[in-house]
């Protein structure tokens, strides 16, 4: 569910720098502020690893050198975010109470010397985090320059996984709530299975090692859980604190990490949510074997994502140089226009507030080649020009864009309890990274913006309502609950897309004992008569469409749903065209009420996708306006009747659009006529769409 009010507040875009007074001498604060406001930067980030220069030794707080820091900002014209230091306890913080530490599954203490080496369940570090925090809040709440808070520092990030005393003990607690006594618990996690039932809570742990490094499925799902909501209970103290103390300063956290539910925590804490964005993560993580990968421009999948928490968002860490650690990460420069590209990336996708990661390369540390705009001799640069020419231009479009909103008819469905399920679970996790990808890939090449829509138990038929069509691609867990929700949504005359192993379990991650796909069976109108994994490429089957469609040698992905309608007015538009199961039923559509309802019996490919794109009858976002290449994204955000249009070309190269109708031209301020549109390498085109 959306929440509308979770979004950055003003008029006018705001971009600024992350910046770390206490790594650099003094005297050189003043020429740093100066050139950012020469380039237009507004505001800036700073503290949030600066735990021993606010409280150099245990009880004794000192803020003499961020004062004078945050002073000479203000007296610049730049605001001051603040980050409440609790991602880096200090040393004699951790020498003196080692159980602050996190520790492995395999019972290993991680020690002091890197960051976010801690556990959220340490009461001795809570109360630490509780008391700088206080300290914090009540020296800055009454200062004009700062204008809100940053809590901790990528949540989960590093680690996400907790194992320390403090943590089983927490784990224990949370599950006595929630289920009341061992025998709903054993119940829960049918520890009758292998002979694992608990007389004793003292007996229940997280997951530990196990023969096979396999544990108790249920067991894991829950533990997920756990970590969620202790993050949120850790975040929660200092949220708390801080809207007691500095009720007049916002507050939010920065990045989208593993084991935690960022919608709950933001509906519950924050102001809005903000997001810390590095595309050229995927050169090194992403397809780059498969044909026309997707590369950088899969980080507006993940900004989707982000847009789902807050419609309006901040990129507290915008990457500007090409980043790297000491020991690992290396990645190559943006080539010129990059940054602006992914800037513009940001923005296309809900940003009001951007902050480029950082004013200047750190000169040691495990960071060094974590560039930022400034190089380490403090030279004019590239870097520098291209972040003084993005100020300019969107200090023209800033007040116009700000507040407007991502405009999308498709939505993607996703839930935590599937996503956590899905890491541990083999049997459909893989298969909904695939179909996502495929998915976000078929509709950007197709120009069809698309939403993510995470459902929850507070979801409701509005939050459905708005979008045409819905994509749930394996949801194997699926509440009764759930399936109404969706039955009313395609009642009404919603489209719904569900791939293979959906709703064969419950909440608990129990396997039901009824035919699949479970509760949406009516819904869908069919019966999955038989399964199987593929196990490799050369046994895949293919599909053949039998409603004309000419395409051919389509391969049914990763798992196999052989299907069975349950009645005659379900079509089978494709039929499996290899193995025993020949001829059967691979895609089915069931008119119900006035909506239609999918299912396909695998993992969504880029071929599947874009041939139900079709069938779907979804069109491109700006058919009556233009003609793009497959290099350009585009996406378009819309306030108060007002539209529009970036162009994102995300290619080495020049490409050519075609403008079916004139408009205007944003940053260039030049009125454009129909005919040939021309986008250079990495090149932006924002549009009004009169």
């Amino acid at each position: 569910m959306i929440i509308v009010d979770k979004s950055i507040p003003g008029e006018a875009f705001q971009l600024g720098v992350c910046y770390y007074p206490e790594q650099w001498p003094e005297q050189m604060w003043d020429d740093d502020y100066k050139r950012m406001r020469d380039i237009g930067f507004s505001i800036v980030r700073m503290g949030e690893f600066a735990w021993n220069f606010f409280e150099p030794e245990e009880g004794v707080f000192a803020f003499d050198l961020f004062d004078r820091a945050i002073n000479l900002a203000y007296q610049h014209g730049l605001k001051v975010i603040l980050g409440t230091p609790t991602a880096t306890p200090p040393a004699w913080m951790t020498h003196k109470y080692p159980e602050i530490l996190n520790v492995t599954s395999d019972g290993v203490q991680y020690q002091h010397g890197m960051r976010r080496h801690y556990n959220y369940s340490s009461p001795v570090y809570r109360n630490y985090c509780a008391k700088i925090t206080e300290a914090m809040a009540v020296h800055y709440a009454d200062h004009p320059g700062v204008v809100g808070w940053q809590i901790d520092n990528e949540l989960n990030c590093e680690v996400n996984v907790f194992y320390s005393e403090a943590d089983h003990a927490a784990f224990r607690a949370w599950l006595k709530e929630k289920y009341g006594s061992l025998d709903v618990l054993n119940q829960a996690w049918g520890t009758v299975f292998w002979n694992q039932s608990y007389s004793d809570w003292g007996q229940v742990h997280l997951p530990r090692t196990t023969p096979s490094n396999s544990a108790n499925p249920h067991q894991t799902l829950d533990e997920k859980r756990f970590i969620s909501d202790n993050t949120i209970s850790f975040a929660r103290l200092q949220a708390e604190i801080l809207r007691k103390l500095a009720p007049q300063q916002w507050v939010t956290t920065n990045g989208m990490f593993g084991h935690l539910d960022n919608h709950a925590m933001t509906d519950e804490l924050l102001d809005f949510f903000s997001h810390d964005s590095y595309p050229n993560f995927a050169t090194l993580w992403n397809d780059a074997g498969r044909e026309n990968p997707l590369m950088d421009r899969i980080s507006s999948n993940q900004l989707a994502k982000v847009r789902s928490v807050s419609p309006n968002f901040c990129i507290m860490e915008q990457q500007s140089g090409p980043g790297g650690w000491v020991n690992k990460i290396a990645q190559s420069s943006p080539k010129p226009g990059q940054m602006r590209l992914w800037t513009y990336q940001s923005v296309a996708h809900g940003a009001d507030m951007l902050l480029y990661f950082r004013w200047r390369t750190a000169t040691f540390g495990t960071e060094i080649y974590w560039h930022g705009i400034n190089d380490y001799h403090n030279q004019p640069n590239r870097r520098v020009a291209e972040a003084a020419d993005i100020s300019r231009e969107l200090a023209k479009i800033g007040v116009a864009i700000a507040g407007s909103r991502y405009v999308s008819e498709v939505a993607i469905l996703q839930d935590y309890d599937n996503e956590w399920d899905g890491e541990f679970d083999l049997w459909h996790g893989p298969l909904t990274k695939e179909s996502l990808y495929s998915w976000a890939k078929s509709l950007q090449f197709n120009h069809i913006p698309y939403d993510y829509l995470y459902l929850k138990d507070t979801s409701a038929l509005d939050d459905l309502i708005q979008y045409k069509v819905l994509i749930y691609p394996h949801p194997a867990i699926m509440s009764e609950e759930t399936a109404e929700l969706l039955k009313q949504y395609v009642a009404g005359g919603g489209k719904l897309l569900f791939g293979a192993r959906t709703g064969y379990k419950d909440k608990r991650g129990h396997c039901r004992m009824s035919p699949f796909p479970g509760p949406v069976a009516d819904l869908c109108g069919v019966t999955v008569e038989d399964f199987t994994l593929i196990v490799n490429e050369k046994s895949t089957p293919n599909i053949r469409w039998t409603d004309g469609g000419n395409e051919a040698g389509t391969p049914a992905d990763l798992f196999n749903d052989i299907l069975r309608p349950a009645n005659e007015k379900v079509e089978t538009l494709a039929v499996f065209d290899g193995d025993y199961y020949a001829g059967k039923p691979a895609l089915t559509r069931n008119p119900y009420g006035s909506g239609e309802a999918y299912y396909y019996g695998a993992a969504f490919s880029r071929e599947v996708a874009d041939a139900l794109i079709v069938r779907l009858g979804i069109k491109p976002a700006l058919q009556d306006w233009a003609e793009l290449p497959p290099e350009v994204e585009v996406a378009i955000r819309e306030k108060q009747n007002r539209r529009f249009a970036f162009l994102l070309n995300y290619s080495d190269h020049p490409v050519q659009a075609r403008l079916l109708r004139g408009t205007e031209d944003m940053l260039e301020g030049v009125r454009l006529a129909a005919g040939e549109l021309n986008l250079p390498p990495y090149g932006v085109k924002v549009l009004e769409l009169e």
